[in-house]
């Protein structure tokens, strides 16, 4: 029988807590506004207190998970909403924490704050390319499009696989960030991925967990579980990113 191959034996994916950008979102939508009222850049944009708490609850959690199944390693966006959940969420725990680019947003490019309206608005050429290409493939204009998001994570997974053979890891990212994780752990294609995203929108401080199978493989053993949430009485928000509104 051949060697597994080296990696994580619990993997956790959390999407940052609600975020000022998040808010500025939802209140952007509401007013059928074409922007968000923000006066920071996308990786500066803090959480909200809504976020904080959130992502303190999850730390309840997890410090109340038995020793042997915490975990053990915690691997962040450097982004300010993913990098400030992760230390919240973990600072009971007393393990390391590292960040790495590769977990970052998907970068919107041209459309960075914009909201959907704002996009058809100003750019109807691109709002029809989307249309066509679809949510997976379509790059806004010097951004990333979902597919580019999977070749970072690809390459992410093959280095810290390594580094983290055995651990219970804890990654704290992004909406799309961990929808391409799905894609890529799973091997989706591009049309049963786009039925996920449709079907559940990633929660703020949500956990989705992936186990080491009898094959040795990574399996989906919970996706977007808020109960940590709900036992803490604190808000279930699930307010897309900018830009991510068809």
């Amino acid at each position: 029988m051949s060697e597994r191959e080296p990696g994580p034996a619990v993997v956790w994916l959390v999407r940052h807590g609600e975020s000022m950008g998040n808010v500025a979102d939802a209140h952007a939508q509401s007013s059928g506004s074409g922007r968000l009222k923000l006066d920071v850049r996308d990786p500066d944009v803090p959480l909200s207190d809504t976020g904080r708490a959130q992502a303190e609850a999850l730390g309840t959690w997890l410090a109340d998970l038995p020793e042997d199944e915490r975990p053990t390693a915690v691997l962040s966006s450097p982004f300010n909403r993913a990098l400030t959940t992760a230390r919240l969420a973990t600072e009971k725990l007393g393990i390391p924490l590292r960040t790495d680019e590769r977990l970052r947003e998907r970068d919107f490019g041209a459309f960075d704050g914009m909201t959907g309206a704002g996009i058809r608005e100003q750019f109807p050429d691109e709002a029809g390319r989307r249309d066509l290409l679809g949510k997976f493939y379509y790059r806004p204009p010097g951004g990333e499009s979902w597919a580019d998001v999977a070749l970072r994570i690809r390459s992410l997974l093959a280095t810290e696989g390594l580094r983290h053979d055995c651990d219970r890891l804890l990654i704290v990212a992004h909406q799309a960030v961990i929808m391409v994780f799905r894609y890529v752990l799973e091997n989706l294609t591009e049309q049963e991925l786009l039925a996920v995203d449709k079907e559940e929108q990633v929660a703020n401080a949500s956990l989705t967990r992936y186990e080491r199978n009898g094959l040795g493989n990574l399996e989906l053993a919970a996706f977007n579980e808020v109960e940590h949430l709900v036992a803490e009485a604190e808000a279930v928000t699930k307010e897309p990113d900018a830009a991510q509104h068809p």
